[in-house]
Formats: C-alpha cells, sequence, structure tokens
C-alpha cells in the first residue's frame, strides 16, 4: 500500500505492507526448509524452518532461521580546511555477524464470528564492527600529519515481541471489530575499545617520527527500551456501497541510554568526563480516525482525516543536565478517488488521485545530546531542539494491480532534517556530524513504466522515474536554494526454459542522484539469477549473483555552508550465492505472477 491510508499511522509516509490471508481453507500442515550461501570479499550463510497449520477454526506457525553475515564497507573522502589545507579520510568498516530468530503463534475461533491470536518473536544479534580510519593533514600538496585510528565494537542485541489480536464479526457484509495489543523489549549492550596512533609523515624530510603518545580509549554502551501499543478499528459495511472505518490507537515507549567512557595516557585510566552520558527519553502518541468510502460503479472515493498527539521528553542527567520536551496535536487529511480504465491481459487498470499527509519524527538517537567520537577528526551528537516534518503528497496514476504504470506527484516537505555536518568552533580541523531542521523542499517526480505481459516464455519490464529537488532554507547559517534532477531507471527480464526453470536479469541505474545534501554520481547494479525446481517443485535451487560488474560504488560530492567535501563510497556488493529451498505438505495452488511487482 503506496498511499495507506488515514487508518494507518501519519509516519508511514513510505507505505505499509498489508497482508490478506485467505479464510476458509483447510491446507494442514506445510512449510519449508531453506539454506543458502554468498560470498562477495566475505562470505555469509543462512538456514530457516517455516512450519504453519491451519485446520479449520485452529492455526499455529513456528519460524526458526540463523544467519551469519560478513560485509565491508569503505569511505573515502577529501575535506577542505582552506584554500591550502585538507583532511584526506580513509574508512573501512567490517561487520560480522550472527542472528537468531524464533517466531511463533496460535490462532483460534472460538465462535464462527470470533477469532483470537497471539504470537511471539524472539531475536538475538550478536555482531562486531571493525573500523580502521586514516586521516592525512594535506597542506599546500604535501602531507603534514598521519593518524590511524582503530575501533573495535562488540555489540548485542535481544529483542523480544509479543503481541495479541482478536477480531469480531458483525455482519456478513464484512462489517468487523478488530483489537491489537503487542509489547516489545529491545536491549543493546556494546563494548567499544579506540585506539589512537599519532605520527608526523612530511614528504619534504621523508621522515615518520611520532608527534603524539598513543591513546586509547574504552567504552560500555546500553540502550533498553520498553513499548507499548494497543489499537481497536471499528470497520461497517452498509450494502457494500458505503464503508465508514473508525479506531483508536495509543503507543507508549521508555528509552534509557547509558555509556561510559574512559581514557588511557601512559598507562593510566581517566575518565572521559565529555563522552560519558547518561539519557531518558519518553514517547507517547495517542491516535483517532475516521474514514469513509462510496462505490458508484467503477468509480471509489475515500475520504478520513486523522488525529495525532504527540508528547516527547529526553532528559540528560551526564555530563551536563539538559532536557527538552514536545507537545503538539496534529491533524493528517486523506484523500483517495479511483475509476476503472480497462482490462489488459488479465489485469485491472485503474486512475488514482491520491492527497496525503504525512509526519516524519526524529528518533531518540537523533535527539540524544551526548558526544560519540569517530575519531579526533569527527564526532556526532543529537539535536534535542530538532523538530518533526511534515510532507504533503499529491498524485496522479493509472495502476496495474496497485502498481503505478504512469504516475505524476508532487511531495511539500517542511521543517525537513538531515544529517548534517558542521565544522567545530573551536577547532577547523574537527567535524561533528549531527541533525538539523534545513527548511523546505519540494519534489516533483514522473515515473513511466512498460513492458511485456507475462503471456509466453518471457516477458520484461523496464521503469523511469525523474525526480526534481529543490531545497530553501538554511544551513550553517547561510541560505541553502539549490534544485537538482535526477533520473533512476528499473529494469526486470524473465525467461522460463520450461515450468520448472527460469532465468532473471534485473537491475538499476541511478543518474545524477542526490541523497538530501549530497549530490551523487552515476551508479548502479545489474543482478542475474537462475532457479530449477524438482520433485514435483517441491525442491528449489537457486543460484544468484548480486552487482555483477560491481558498478554500486558511487561518488559523491557535498559543498553546503562552511562544508566543502568529496567522497567515494563502497560495499561488499557483488556476491555469488547459492539457496536451497524444499517445501513439504500439501502443494499450494500456484499463483499468478504479478508483472507489476517491481521494487523502487
Amino acid at each position: 500500500m503506496r498511499t495507506p491510508s488515514a487508518k494507518y499511522d501519519a509516519s508511514g509516509s513510505g507505505g505499509v505492507v498489508n497482508i490478506v490471508l485467505k479464510k476458509g481453507v483447510k491446507i494442514g500442515l506445510t512449510g519449508s526448509l531453506n539454506a543458502g550461501a554468498n560470498q562477495g570479499r566475505f562470505g555469509s550463510q543462512f538456514a530457516g524452518l517455516n512450519v504453519s497449520n491451519v485446520d479449520g477454526g485452529r492455526s499455529s506457525y513456528l519460524n526458526l532461521s540463523y544467519n551469519h553475515r560478513n560485509f565491508y564497507d569503505s569511505l573515502t573522502s577529501l575535506r577542505e580546511i582552506t584554500k591550502e589545507r585538507f583532511i584526506s579520510h580513509r574508512a573501512y568498516n567490517t561487520t560480522p555477524s550472527d542472528a537468531l530468530f524464533l517466531g511463533f503463534g496460535i490462532g483460534r475461533e472460538p465462535t464462527k464470528k470470533t477469532t483470537i491470536s497471539t504470537d511471539t518473536r524472539i531475536s538475538y544479534n550478536p555482531y562486531n564492527l571493525t573500523n580502521t580510519n586514516i586521516n592525512t593533514q594535506i597542506l599546500n600538496g604535501i602531507s603534514s600529519g598521519l593518524s590511524n585510528n582503530i575501533t573495535n565494537n562488540q555489540n548485542k542485541t535481544l529483542s523480544i515481541d509479543q503481541g495479541f489480536s482478536s477480531k469480531f464479526n458483525i455482519d456478513t457484509l464484512g462489517s468487523e471489530l478488530t483489537t491489537d495489543w503487542s509489547y516489545n523489549y529491545f536491549n543493546r549492550t556494546s563494548a567499544q575499545e579506540l585506539n589512537n596512533i599519532f605520527t608526523a609523515n612530511s614528504t619534504r624530510t621523508g621522515s615518520t617520527q611520532p608527534s603524539m603518545l598513543p591513546t586509547a580509549s574504552y567504552g560500555n554502551l546500553g540502550n533498553y527500551r520498553h513499548l507499548f501499543m494497543a489499537q481497536i478499528d471499528l470497520k461497517l459495511y452498509f450494502n457494500r456501497q458505503i464503508v465508514l472505518e473508525t479506531g483508536l490507537k495509543s503507543s507508549y515507549q521508555s528509552f534509557i541510554s547509558q555509556t561510559q567512557f574512559s581514557n588511557k595516557i601512559q598507562e593510566q585510566i581517566v575518565s572521559d568526563y565529555l563522552r560519558t552520558n547518561a539519557y531518558t527519553y519518553k514517547e507517547n502518541i495517542n491516535a483517532a480516525y475516521l474514514q469513509a468510502s462510496k462505490s458508484w460503479g467503477p468509480l471509489v472515493l475515500k475520504v478520513g482525516t486523522r488525529l495525532e498527539n504527540t508528547n516527547m521528553t529526553g532528559q540528560q542527567t551526564i555530563p551536563q543536565p539538559t532536557s527538552f520536551t514536545i507537545n503538539r496535536t496534529d491533524l493528517f487529511p486523506y484523500l483517495y478517488f479511483s475509476r476503472k480504465v480497462a482490462k489488459i491481459a488479465g489485469y485491472e487498470l485503474r486512475a488514482f488521485l491520491v492527497a496525503r499527509r504525512s509526519i516524519t519524527r526524529p528518533l531518540y538517537d537523533a535527539l540524544n545530546p551526548g558526544i560519540r567520537v569517530i575519531d579526533q577528526y569527527l564526532y556526532e551528537t543529537g539535536n534535542p531542539e530538532l523538530r518533526p516534518q511534515f510532507t504533503q503528497n499529491y498524485e496522479v496514476n493509472i495502476s496495474a494491480d496497485e502498481a503505478p504504470l504512469i504516475a505524476i506527484g508532487r511531495n511539500y516537505t517542511e521543517d525537513i532534517f538531515a544529517n548534517v555536518l558542521y565544522q567545530d568552533p573551536g577547532n577547523k580541523n574537527i567535524t561533528y556530524r549531527t541533525y538539523s531542521n534545513l527548511g523546505t523542499s519540494k519534489e516533483t517526480y514522473f515515473r513511466l513504466m512498460g513492458g511485456i505481459p507475462p503471456v509466453g516464455k518471457y516477458f520484461c519490464l523496464v521503469v523511469a522515474q525523474y525526480t526534481n529537488n529543490e531545497y530553501d532554507g538554511f544551513y550553517d547559517g547561510s541560505p541553502l536554494n539549490f534544485k537538482r534532477g535526477s533520473w533512476r531507471f528499473y529494469t526486470y527480464h524473465q525467461y522460463r526454459f520450461n515450468k520448472r526453470t527460469s532465468v532473471t536479469v534485473n537491475g538499476f541505474v541511478s543518474v545524477n542522484g542526490q541523497a538530501k545534501l549530497y549530490e551523487l554520481g552515476d551508479f548502479g547494479a545489474l543482478n542475474l539469477s537462475a532457479n530449477r525446481s524438482f520433485l514435483e517443485k517441491k525442491l528449489t535451487i537457486t543460484v544468484n549473483v548480486t552487482d555483477m560488474f560491481f558498478t554500486s560504488p558511487n561518488t559523491f560530492v557535498l559543498n553546503q555552508g562552511s562544508i566543502q567535501a568529496t567522497g567515494r563510497l563502497e560495499s561488499d556488493t557483488r556476491r555469488v550465492g547459492l539457496n536451497v529451498r524444499y517445501n513439504f505438505g500439501i502443494k499450494k495452488k500456484e499463483e499468478k505472477t504479478n508483472m507489476f511487482n517491481v521494487e523502487g
């Protein structure tokens, strides 16, 4: 659902996934086993088991998976300090991780009109992050100083979700009353070790001598969160032509962050009062919505509004007391108009007009004023004064199965906030990363999709999207006014040799792209997969190659405010993989391929 209605959270501007399960089908016990691996510069492996049992009014499921992943990220950048002085930065990260997931649930129909279900999801993720930063000062084209920073982070995260839901069918038209309750506990702990080695490196003298004694710092970080949510929804049908929907939702979360750091200098351990931090954050969001839809044959009109009351409080006690409070109530109207246009290759084409207002709230990390040092030239900190941003979206499109074939839209965003860089006021050599509200933006986009329908062995899709961004505001005390247009192309091709064998090629190209204030160079990726089924389609083996030509690394330019920088970013994206899946139980009916299901 690309443009969710007033029933859903106003923060869901990127769309939501609405899973609709078929009812009244007795499929018994089914499931699948899957295992696989892929290899880039580093390798990853995974395995999983999925089992479900549906028997009349009873259902249950079990999901169990293990994933070991390892990859790298590499960043090189050059930042201008003055016309003669630059800092060259090279960073290389590796992130080996393990992830365990367990999910299970049961559902019952105590009566013909009532359904209740409960499910539990537990995930545990230990991972290590090793970061190597090499910084070089360049004066008049000559290297004048070198530092090597090595950071090791040992992290562990634990997440536990418990949900309970119920549904009561009011009548045979589809009217229903649903409730949903959930609780989430999240725990992340980290042990960090940072080592700095400073040297003087001059091409004039050819000497490399220590200019500062090596230093080390140690930190223990802990984040803890409790999240509660309750929701009730009522849907009433009137002669299947008028639908009235209303509901209430309330969520509450409590977040605690505790960080302790110390420095080691000449074998002496000294507390780091600058980075030691204690921070608490509480958030309560209450919402109510009302919407109605009316059908006139091929025409559908839906209008509604959502009222959300937001209450945020944050308090830092260490290193110095500071706090913030946000209390606001906002209205989010919604308009949806649809009309059937035609039917092509079994797919219904409809014209849509959608208008929707949404909100993006800053997360607690973006509000936390605690300092997190990356290296001696860069640190990051949150901004307690950060305001939420609001976006008004208007779109006209012609779609098949909810996927736009032609779309024209515009997004107006107020109080846009982004991850920005500033020079430290006390030292121009040091940069800090934070979040700021930059002003307003206007994004206009056009999307066109075309292809060959899946009526034979081969079908394809080609999607082109043009986006024009206009910014108007202030950055680092200076006016921020610029425009930039970019293109993005997608393609998807599939050839079926027979009912059991197929080959798929898909990819994208971004031309003159943009990510907030960063101007990106051209980049893209081409992926290939081939799959073959055996044992009456119960066993499927898939071989895939992602980013075959390693074209996803991209360059960037940042020329805003006092920051002028260029750089290149690459990741471990070129990988070769093998996936084996075995389905057991009653064979499900093969569904028609949706040629319009293209990720963007």
